[in-house]
């Protein structure tokens, strides 16, 4: 089945949620590490992912946050803000704010509290969404991680999906771990936009026609991931990947959300990044430390960002 690409290839981050200390959203900080990872080379932004914690976040959150992105200056075609929930409702109502605010797409999980779900159910689920949605700008991408979702999305499915909604499925974030089902996706749907959640496997999903990566370590490696999708016909994209791979393998030891916030915390000089919500913990500092060092033998480090002057509240 032959599509037609609508993006180009690219990182998108699903950027971290900062909070304050009382656990209220930290807008301001939010809305400066979104403009660093699109000055550092993010492509594009998935916001309210699960690196953003946004199965800890409202509703009314997700939209005012996206209102106050777009606000101030984030340009809405650059962002791709997950919408899926457990009730069709929620799903249709962040769905809908999402393409009347002008998102390039939306990141759709599927229902995820009941278990064993048909393919049938999935099916019915997505085409919901597709039909109570009704806007002829609606793009989605299809959020594959069943570790924790319990649910996911079948090559079957994702065939029925795109004969029943061609130009509206248009990807897939795969963050299944498991470079087979990332390597069938790509061959089975030619032109499908499939988007690796570990930039472990970039290369070789690039090599196979992917669209580029939505991983969580690209808050703290975006520009080196950048640097992989603009060079990986060049003779250094083997070492870029090796270094990138390496990066992720040390982080990846330790809880995802709170290790890449442990980062930021240190390499800005800012602990207000450690926080996370509940039932998630902060990183304790002993990890912390040997996180850092880890990185530090690889030689990474994060670059100076314009992030630390805080945009406006």
């Amino acid at each position: 089945m032959a599509l037609t690409n609508r993006s180009p290839r690219g990182v998108f981050v699903p950027a971290l949620t900062p909070f304050t200390a009382d656990l209220a959203v930290d807008r301001a900080r939010f809305l400066a590490h979104c403009a660093w990872l699109l000055e550092q080379g993010a492509n594009g932004l998935a916001v309210f992912g699960t690196t953003s914690e946004a199965n800890s976040l409202s509703n009314n959150e997700r939209m005012q946050l996206l209102d106050h992105l777009i606000h101030h200056g984030i340009a809405a075609n650059v962002l791709m803000p997950g919408t899926g929930c457990c009730a069709l409702p929620d799903t249709v109502a962040l769905t809908r704010h999402a393409m009347e605010h002008g998102a390039f797409g939306v990141l759709l999980l599927p229902p995820f509290y009941y278990k064993n779900v048909s393919d049938d159910g999935v099916f019915a689920a997505i085409a919901e969404v597709v039909q109570r949605v009704a806007d002829s700008r609606l793009r989605i991408y299809l959020y594959h991680i069943p570790a924790m979702a319990g649910v996911g999305f079948s090559l079957p499915v994702i065939e029925r999906l795109l004969k029943a909604f061609p130009g509206v499925v248009v990807g897939i974030k795969d963050s299944s771990g498991d470079w087979n089902n990332t390597a069938a996706m790509l061959k089975a749907f030619p032109g499908f936009e499939v988007f690796p959640g570990s930039e472990t496997y970039l290369l070789d999903a690039l090599r196979l026609g992917g669209t580029g990566c939505i991983s969580a370590t690209a808050n703290i490696n975006v520009a080196a991931t950048r640097r992989l999708i603009d060079g990986w016909t060049s003779p250094t994209a083997d070492d870029l990947q090796a270094q990138l791979t390496a990066v992720r393998a040390a982080i990846q030891k330790y809880p995802l959300v709170s290790a890449n916030k442990a980062i930021l915390a240190q390499a800005h000089a800012e602990p207000g990044w450690n926080v996370v919500r509940p039932p998630l913990g902060a990183l304790s500092a002993e990890a912390t430390a040997e996180l850092m060092r880890a990185l530090a033998a690889l030689q990474f480090s994060l670059p100076s960002t314009s992030q630390q002057a805080m945009a406006p509240a």
